[in-house]
């Protein structure tokens, strides 16, 4: 059979091996969320679009700032991003033609002797230079589908790198508030070791003039140096607060860092509607793409069951002589086209294809959680304001009582009219209160950086 009556029938070849292969549905879905959030958040006055406008606090942008920049896990998550840039532009190389240049000399010489032959040197040397030209036929769409896979990979990095993003500044963020809660803890805990101090000095005093008891004064004397380990204690909380926030903008994690100020509450950000989320959040966009990269996958193991077709020429020129690769009277050239189709490979083909749709199975169902945890938490984060803010409501309410029983109770055991324990009781919860109510406020400044990270707005 000559080439030319056996290369037309390539096609009808490829398509008798792979008459019975069908190539796998699109894997994609996207489950139906409700018309609305069950939790209703409180009234605000003002909505804010971003993080950074939900608090107008000059110190907290300044470390977002810093943490944007700096974040060494923010610049792992865009190296990735730039990987991906430079994979979606390799796979798309063998859609062309690959060119290679090559050169190369060779030189010969061999003695020879023998009985009815004359002594004589052979010599023989050849010299060449070419361009080599391949290129892969994509007749059924595995590297297109190849690059669609990547690009959709670049598209979920890019997705991370923004997920990412929002994480960095929110975790900045609630470190900030920490940092303030902790400080506020410390400043509390000094006060109270004061208070503690002075109601010794005053059960001493009565002591030593005989109006008191020696119990009183141990009761008097435990509370201070309880008061004294507990400012230890909130005094290394704050510095771990410190730490974490220098960690986070990328510096050294040290105790120096300060923040004192409860920033304003009057902003929160818009909820909106369930479905808008699937908009938002950068996961939810990255877990999509990861869902196409994955069919298109599914496609490339597909079409690898198929025959390959490529083209290889060369053109160059050869001689026996160096200087005559300048000359064109010895131009060279070769054109040939290539069939390879898989005949016997032990199932791996089909076990690949098969490995492609269980995986894109995997990205599917990745997606649906990924979606039900940030409607989870879009929930939570909106069940906690109201709640928050009403605990918060009566613990100030709380903190009013136990101050005006605290003043009372001193007035009454400065008459001698209750006992000390009476006295150091109201002062104990007095500051339990107040420490309570700092906590409450340091989780409702927290709970609204969830917020804005659940709704894909914290950046």
């Amino acid at each position: 059979m000559t080439p030319s009556k056996f290369i037309p029938t390539l096609p009808a070849f490829a398509l008798i091996l792979t008459g019975c292969v069908s190539l796998p549905a699109n894997k994609a879905s996207v489950r139906e969320v409700p018309a609305r959030f069950d939790a209703t958040p409180p009234p605000v006055p003002q909505i804010a679009t971003s993080l950074r406008e939900l608090f107008s606090d000059s110190g907290l942008n300044s470390y977002l700032s810093r943490a944007t920049q700096a974040n060494p896990d923010l610049k792992a998550s865009a190296a990735r991003l730039e990987e991906s840039g430079f994979n979606t532009r390799s796979s798309r190389s063998p859609l062309l033609p690959s060119i290679s240049a090559n050169g190369n000399g060779f030189r010969s010489q061999s003695n020879s002797s023998g009985q009815g032959f004359d002594a004589g040197t052979f010599d023989a040397q050849r010299f060449s230079a070419n361009l080599d030209v391949q290129w892969e036929l994509d007749v059924w769409g595995r590297i297109r589908a190849g690059v669609t896979a990547a690009s959709q990979d670049q598209l979920a990095a890019q997705a991370d790198y923004r997920s990412a993003l929002q994480s960095i500044s929110a975790q900045t963020a609630q470190a900030y508030f920490q940092l303030i809660g902790a400080t506020r803890r410390v400043d509390l805990a000094r006060r109270r070791q004061a208070s503690f101090e002075s109601t010794f000095n005053l059960v001493d005093r009565r002591f030593e003039i005989g109006s008191g008891n020696l119990g009183d004064v141990s009761l008097a004397k435990t509370d201070v140096e309880t008061a004294k380990a507990r400012l230890a204690e909130l005094t290394n909380l704050r510095n771990q607060a410190s730490r974490l926030l220098g960690a986070l903008i990328g510096g050294y994690p040290d105790s120096s860092r300060s923040a004192s100020s409860w920033p304003s509450l009057n902003r929160r950000v818009a909820a909106g509607i369930p479905s808008s989320l699937l908009r938002n959040r950068p996961d939810i966009d990255a877990a999509y793409q990861r869902i196409r990269a994955a069919d298109a996958r599914v496609k490339v193991a597909h079409a690898s069951l198929f025959p390959s077709f490529s083209l290889t020429g060369s053109t160059g020129r050869q001689s026996s002589e160096l200087s005559d690769l300048t000359n064109s009277d010895f131009n060279v050239w070769s054109i040939a086209g290539n069939l390879t189709a898989p005949l016997f490979n032990g199932g791996a083909l089909r076990a690949e294809l098969g490995a492609a749709n269980a995986r894109a199975k995997t990205a599917v169902a990745e997606y649906h959680s990924t979606v039900i945890t940030a409607l989870r938490e879009v929930e939570d984060a909106l069940g906690s304001e109201g709640l928050l803010a009403a605990r918060e409501a009566a613990l100030v309410k709380a903190l009013a009582a136990a101050k005006n029983a605290e003043s009372q109770i001193q007035r009454n055991y400065e008459s001698g009219l209750v006992e000390i324990l009476t006295l150091l009781d109201t002062q104990r919860r007095a500051f339990l209160t107040e420490e309570a109510l700092i906590l409450v406020r340091e989780l409702r400044y927290q709970n609204r950086v969830t917020l804005a990270l659940a709704l894909g707005k914290a950046y």
